[in-house]
């Protein structure tokens, strides 16, 4: 009796999570992806998956995630924001 019920918890506040972010997307113009943070946790997550690694092998998946987001920053590098020079 308590797993219906408990599957019914679960498909209604499934539900009301998918009205409330149409409903906060609605007014909202979408943003550009940031490519240069992607190139950034590329790096991060490929550091973090190669120390990892001797611990357990189930971490290549880091390494193979920040070679991915390495290469999508890469691939999209004209797109990266301009930094701005600082005033001395």
């Amino acid at each position: 009796m308590l797993i219906p019920f408990v599957a019914l918890v679960i498909v209604v506040l499934g539900i009301i999570v998918v009205l409330v972010v149409l409903k906060i997307r609605k007014g909202r113009k979408p943003q550009k992806p940031n490519y240069r943070a992607f190139f950034f946790m590329g790096i991060c997550f490929l550091a973090m998956g190669a120390a990892l690694i001797p611990t357990n092998p189930g971490f290549m998946g880091f390494t193979g995630l920040g070679l991915v987001y390495m290469a999508i920053g890469l691939a999209n590098r004209d797109k990266w924001p301009k930094q701005k020079k600082k005033k001395r």
